[in-house]
């Protein structure tokens, strides 16, 4: 190949590598800036002042997938109301502070006038036992009108389980499940549950932990993956300056004089 033609070839290699890597590197900023904006607007949404009952029964029922931009994701709540005895599941292969256990929910009934929103509450975490899979850990269910504080979240997330058996080994007899679909749920029970449900705050108790994650922005893995797609742009450069540049033109007429 004439020694022009592969000066044209090796030019045009570098200028796409610039390119590709620089606009990889732009993409990266791009979703840190975007996963930073999600982030404030969750704080935002944190810090607003807690609904009530009746703010909360105003929220109509979301027909559609609930996204992070929906208005009342995150809003924190002070609900009064009684729990529905008999309905608490338990969601399985759940960890907290790095241990293995399950999630409770149980369904709150809001109190009147307001007592037809059903609402599935997050209520914490209980530890498994490891010689028996299907014991329940002992949480209490207090009876009468209580007051829950906590968030309102989209359900609770899925794990991946291997076909519906897996989700209740038991066909539906057993309080444990590896995900919860609040509809089906609704729809065994009889109770009109939201979409969403309701993550419960502040101390332990009633045999639950609430070490809930706290949700970070994680911008910093984006700011690296964008330092590294424009460090090798550099490098393409300074390599292509060196050989094709360096080496081909000023060092041959510096030897020559």
């Amino acid at each position: 190949m004439p020694d022009r033609w592969r000066f044209v070839l090796i030019t045009m290699a570098a200028l796409i590598g610039v390119a590709v890597t620089l606009s990889l590197g732009r993409w990266q900023l791009q979703r840190a800036t975007y996963k930073q904006e999600l982030f404030d607007a969750v704080q935002r949404q944190q810090g607003l002042p807690p609904w009530g009952n009746a703010d909360v029964a105003a929220v109509r029922p979301q027909a559609a997938p609930i996204a992070e931009a929906t208005p009342w994701l995150h809003r924190p709540v002070q609900l009064k109301g009684h729990w529905i005895q008999g309905q608490t599941l338990y969601l399985d292969n759940r960890q907290m502070q790095g241990q293995p256990g399950f999630f409770v929910l149980t369904p709150l009934r809001l109190a009147a006038p307001h007592d037809d929103v059903v609402i599935a509450v997050q209520r914490g975490w209980v530890p498994r036992n490891f010689l028996d899979r299907t014991a329940l850990p002992a949480v209490q269910t207090p009876e009468g009108l209580v007051t829950v504080e906590g968030r309102m979240e989209a359900a609770p997330s899925r794990l991946y389980e291997f076909g519906r058996a897996g989700a209740d080994p038991d066909g539906q007899q057993s309080r444990i499940r590896q995900n919860v679909d609040i509809a089906e749920w609704a729809l065994a029970s009889g109770l009109p549950l939201r979409a969403w449900s309701l993550l419960q705050t502040g101390e332990a108790g009633e045999g639950l932990r609430r070490d809930w994650p706290v949700a970070t922005a994680g911008v910093e893995k984006h700011h690296g993956y964008a330092f590294q797609w424009f460090g090798l742009a550099a490098l393409i450069t300074l390599l292509y300056v060196w050989f094709q540049i360096v080496r081909r033109f000023v060092r041959p007429r510096h030897v020559r004089s």
